[in-house]
This record gives C-alpha cells, sequence and structure tokens, in this order.
C-alpha cells in the first residue's frame, strides 16, 4: 500500500506565536495541534519550532521507511542487472566476442554518424 504523504511548506502551516504558548500552555499548544496536526510556533513573527501531532510524525516516518525501501529494491535491481552484464564479460569466450566485435564493420544502420569535426 503506497502511503500519500502531503508536506505542507512552513509559511502554510498554522503559526502561534511564542507567547501565546508561554500564555496558554500545553494545553493550548495541544488544542492547536489537535486542530490541524501541526503548528509553527513563532517568535518575532518568524518560525523557530514546528510541533507535530503523534499520528503526523507517524505518517512521516511510516512514509519515509516506504520510501527507503522503493530506493533499496531500485538499488537492488541494479545491482543484478550490472552483476548479469559482469558475468558475461567473465565467461570464457567474452575475449573472442570482444575481439570481433572491434575488428568488425560497424554497425550504422544506415545512419553516418560523424563528430563535430567532420
Amino acid at each position: 500500500m503506497a502511503l500519500t504523504l502531503k508536506l505542507d511548506a512552513i509559511e502554510d502551516l498554522p503559526r502561534t506565536p511564542a507567547s501565546d504558548v508561554k500564555k496558554l500552555g500545553w494545553r493550548g499548544v495541544m488544542k492547536a495541534i489537535g486542530r490541524k496536526g501541526k503548528v509553527v510556533v513563532t517568535n518575532h513573527n518568524e518560525p523557530e519550532a514546528v510541533i507535530l501531532s503523534a499520528e503526523e510524525y507517524g505518517a512521516i516516518i511510516r512514509a519515509l521507511h516506504e520510501a527507503e525501501s522503493k530506493n533499496e529494491s531500485a538499488l537492488d535491481d541494479l545491482r543484478h542487472r550490472f552483476d548479469e552484464r559482469l558475468a558475461s564479460l567473465q565467461s570464457a569466450d567474452a575475449g573472442d566476442r570482444l575481439r570481433a566485435l572491434m575488428t568488425g564493420p560497424a554497425k550504422l544502420r544506415g545512419k553516418v554518424k560523424a563528430g563535430a569535426s567532420h
């Protein structure tokens, strides 16, 4: 199951000044987080911290693990293809096949290929 995680830009998150955090206390902060799942605490209107609900944090961690798993899978596929190609170079007739390829005519399929100087 693919997780879709929508991460908002810090500018788009709900904000609360640090002074409100001091005035309202932890319960006030948790009420704001309960409504939106996250809140930016600002000091002089500059972001200082982002407080996330446990649910939001868990969703981020799950999405990161899923992305890491996909990357590992892609890397494993790449390793497998590389190992197959390397194995073909290590076969007994690899040298003969390479010499035949290099001494034979180039297959241009009807197209002339020339560098910038030609």
